[in-house]
C-alpha cells in the first residue's frame, strides 16, 4: 500500500461529496469542485465513529497504479480544503518604475517594456493588490492558484544581477556580482 494512498481523508461537516462512476463532486461553503478518478482506483464515502471520511483503494499493484494511489488521495483532500479554506500565492514585484494596475478582472504590468502587458483573470481565480507592488492571487483550486502565480512571474522573472523582476513573497534572489565587481576585486 502506499503510504500517502491509504491514510483516509476527513470529510468536515460543511462538506458534501458525491461519487458517481469514478467522478467526484466537493461542495463548500466558497464552492464547488470535480475530480474525474482514474477507474484503477475506487473510491468509498465510508461513516466512522459518527464522521465521514473517505478512503482509497487500487484494484491491482502495477507500478503506474501505485503511483496514482497517492496522487488521487492528495489531489481529493486538496479538494477538500479549498473548498473550505481556499488558497493563495503573493507575489511582489521589484523594480524602479515597475508596478501593477487592477482594472476589472484584469491586471496591468508597467514592467520596463515598451509597453502595458495585460493579464486577465481565469475563472475561478481573484486578484487583489496591495500597493502598487504586491498581487495575491487567491481561488479553490491549488493546481490554478499555482500555476495564474507562475505565469504571472513568467512575465518578468527576477534578474540575476539586479535583482528586478515578480518573485513569490518568500522568494530569496541571489545576486551576483557584476562584470565591474569581478574585475575591481582581482
Amino acid at each position: 500500500m502506499s503510504k500517502v494512498g491509504k491514510k483516509p481523508i476527513p470529510v468536515p461537516e460543511e462538506v458534501e461529496i458525491n461519487i458517481e462512476k469514478g467522478d467526484i463532486i466537493v461542495k463548500g461553503p466558497k464552492g464547488s469542485l470535480s475530480f474525474k478518478a482514474r477507474p484503477e482506483i475506487k473510491v468509498d464515502l465510508q461513516q466512522k465513529d459518527g464522521k465521514k471520511q473517505l478512503m482509497l483503494t487500487r484494484k491491482n499493484n502495477s507500478k503506474l497504479v501505485k503511483s496514482l494511489h497517492g496522487l488521487t488521495r492528495t489531489l481529493i483532500a486538496n479538494m477538500i480544503d479549498g473548498v473550505i479554506n481556499g488558497y493563495n500565492k503573493t507575489l511582489k514585484i521589484v523594480g524602479t518604475g515597475y508596478r501593477v494596475q487592477q482594472q476589472g478582472k484584469t491586471l496591468v504590468f508597467s514592467l520596463g517594456f515598451s509597453h502595458p502587458v495585460k493579464m486577465d483573470s481565469p475563472e475561478g481565480i481573484e486578484f487583489s493588490l496591495k500597493g502598487n507592488n504586491q498581487v495575491t492571487v487567491s481561488g479553490i483550486d491549488k493546481q490554478l492558484v499555482g500555476q495564474t502565480a507562475a505565469d504571472m512571474r513568467q512575465l518578468k522573472k527576477p534578474d540575476a544581477y539586479k535583482g528586478k523582476g515578480i518573485r513569490y513573497i518568500d522568494e530569496i534572489v541571489k545576486t551576483k556580482p557584476g562584470k565591474a565587481a569581478k574585475t575591481a576585486a582581482a
